[in-house]
């Protein structure tokens, strides 16, 4: 194929990618298009490759050729140009031919691949991108509490083994540890500067040097408060680099905070030594991430492990599978719908097989290519922004653009028994890499019933927890789950605080459905009571 024509298939290939906002770490769907942006990059540079050597190979023959001659005609000069077609040739080599050949040396073959290459920067991900993948992984190692090595191995649970997977670098590692110092996180820091130092120890190479490593590791430690191991790192520096100004500085001043910390330990009483030693050894314990916003953090990552579940065998015995015709609802009489019970309370229900696997493409087929950052409303302006805390891109369809969508909203109806002409329209959502969305409630805009259709199964994480009663559901293909977020008085259900755990591995879709009380007048008839 020719540079032109691959110029071409490629901004055909980008024409999709161009019409959607960044933020391609917050959605798997939006991201494979970049797979192939890069395919076609692969095979542009590879025409770039092909085109260099067959310059080179005209090269090397002239060259092979003229040696092979000027040898022989060296050999007896004079006689050699006695032959006028010698002669000739000569005149016609150095008048011509050589000029020929500075042309061809000094030919750009990397044009076509340049230009190619500066027409898609403009589609690639930017620095955003990048930093957001980069916390999404220390959210991952954080949220299902894995170590550095497994993630840069690779190795993460429920990981498929017939998939492709290239282990990080210590140039990777390095830039983990960058991101999280850039943002003063220097327990990351530490964490991923380690690791870039393991890699380097076991006899990586590697264009990051091992002084800079050590200069943000040892810093990041003492930012921790371990004076003598950052003191260790900085002498381990030194020796690498004894002129290194910082370490040197460091150095000193290291060996000064060590020397007062150990007079003012030498001058302690015993019972003083041992409330010191106990607060150290609580300080030690309490190492990691700092306090953040979400007061329910630890209880939330837990139950993203499946930890902490609060459903006792005596509640789970109550727990049943059933098939249910939704009170002798006329399609539902001869072909049940299977119904599976999650939790008590509040109740959680499951219907399994809701979707057809085509039914499934069709809906991600018409939300792909409308997929934008999932925005929050902000609760003093009222203003859509998008937030930390929800990773993960969406897309509205109407009922009229598409038979199918159509019939998902009539199942729906069907199947709970809500009136979903007042609801909001099907809600299409697919998370990016460690895409989440943290606790909160679904009755902000008077939203009595939420239904969540899983679209794909999840082979680690992705998990709905529920954070105030402890329970959790997991992702499987084609079922729904439905639950109340008010009670039948109207009044908030505050145990219905849910979270969309982060994804660990695979690519997590979903569509959603939230009825309003509007509209369930003679469906779900409202009561007195405030808690039923």
């Amino acid at each position: 194929m020719e540079l032109r024509g691959v110029c071409c298939v490629l901004l055909t290939c980008l024409f999709y990618t161009s019409s959607a906002d960044k933020d391609f770490f917050t959605s798997i769907g939006q991201m494979t298009d970049l797979l192939y942006t890069e395919k076609d990059l692969v095979t542009s540079l590879k025409d770039y490759i092909r085109a260099e050597e067959d310059k080179l190979e005209q090269v090397k023959k002239w060259a092979e050729k003229l040696d092979v001659l000027s040898a022989t005609a060296t050999q007896d000069p004079e006689g050699f140009l006695g032959h006028p077609v010698n002669a000739f040739k000569l005149m016609k080599r150095l008048n011509t031919e050589w000029g020929e050949l500075e042309s061809l040396v000094l030919k750009d073959m990397s044009d076509g691949f340049i230009s190619n290459l500066t027409i898609q920067r403009q589609y690639f991900p930017n620095d955003d991108d990048q930093t957001g993948a980069a916390k999404a992984l220390m959210r991952l190692q954080d949220t299902y509490r894995l170590d550095t090595h497994t993630i840069s191995s690779g190795e993460l649970p429920g990981t498929n083994k017939d998939v492709a997977m290239s282990p990080m670098t210590v140039e990777d590692c390095f830039e983990l540890g960058k991101i999280a110092y850039s943002d003063a996180d220097y327990y990351h820091t530490e964490l991923w500067m380690e690791q870039a130092l393991k890699q380097l120890d076991g006899g990586e190479e590697s264009t990051v040097d091992m002084v800079t490593i050590l200069d943000y590791l040892s810093y990041s430690i003492y930012q921790q408060g371990e004076l003598e191991r950052a003191l260790d790192y900085t002498k381990r520096l030194l020796k690498l680099d004894s002129a290194h100004q910082r370490a040197n500085g460091n150095l000193k001043y290291f060996e000064y905070q060590l020397a007062k910390q150990n007079k003012v330990e030498a001058e302690e009483s015993q019972k003083e030594k041992e409330k010191r030693e106990r607060e150290k050894r609580e300080a030690s314990d309490k190492k990691g991430r700092p306090a953040d916003y979400l007061p329910e953090r630890r209880k939330y990552e837990q139950l993203c492990r499946g930890e902490g579940i609060k459903m006792t065998p005596r509640r789970q015995s109550r727990m049943f599978c059933r098939y249910s015709d939704n009170n002798h609802h006329p399609l539902y009489v001869l072909g049940p719908v299977k119904q599976e019970d999650e939790w008590d309370r509040p109740r959680i229900i499951r219907y399994h097989d809701i979707l057809s696997n085509s039914e499934i493409e069709k809906v991600k087929e018409l939300a792909k290519p409308r997929l934008r950052r999932a925005t929050i409303s902000n609760p003093i302006t009222g203003v859509l922004e998008t937030a930390h805390y929800r990773i993960s891109k969406s897309a509205w369809l109407t009922a009229y653009e598409d038979p199918v969508v159509d019939k998902i909203n009539q199942r729906i109806e069907d199947i709970t028994g809500l009136n979903v002409k007042t609801a909001e329209e099907l809600q299409v959502a697919n998370y990016g890499v460690g895409g989440q969305y943290e606790p909160h409630f679904d009755f902000g805009r008077v939203n009595k019933a939420s239904l969540s259709i899983l679209m794909s199964d999840v082979p680690s994480g992705g998990a709905t927890v529920f954070t105030d009663v402890g329970a959790a559901v997991w992702p499987k293909k084609g079922s729904a789950v439905f639950w109340y977020n008010l009670f039948a008085s109207g009044e908030g259900d505050y145990s219905t605080r849910h979270a969309a755990c982060p994804v660990l591995v695979g690519n997590k879709w979903v569509s959603n459905k939230w009825m309003h009380e509007r509209g369930q007048e003679f469906r779900r008839r409202c009561t007195l009571n405030e808690s039923e």
